[in-house]
């Protein structure tokens, strides 16, 4: 069997899949202390998948909205926003 570019043939590893599936435990797979992958069920990757997707369909809409709208005039309303945020924030605070 011939392996993708970029696969090597490794040691079968072996993961209990009934925890993953029915308790749904997570695993993170590391190569020299550094992560690498996650198996996680499937049910919660498809979750994400859905709301990756959600996103990327809202960041879509609102760029078309703003489609005609000046990019200074974007950047002035994001920097006055961020402004009043912060103002808020250091009331809140005190």
């Amino acid at each position: 069997m011939s392996l993708p570019k970029g696969f090597k043939r490794t040691p079968q590893i072996i993961l209990p899949r009934q925890q993953v599936y029915y308790r749904g435990d997570h695993y993170i797979i590391e190569r020299a202390g550094k992560p690498m992958a996650a198996v996680v069920p499937v049910w919660q990757f498809e979750e994400w998948q859905q709301r990756r997707e959600q996103f990327f369909a809202m960041i879509d809409a609102v760029h078309a909205r703003n489609a005609e709208v000046p990019t200074e005039v974007i950047e002035q309303e994001i920097a006055e926003a961020v402004h009043a945020v912060r103002q808020q924030a250091t009331r809140q605070g005190a």
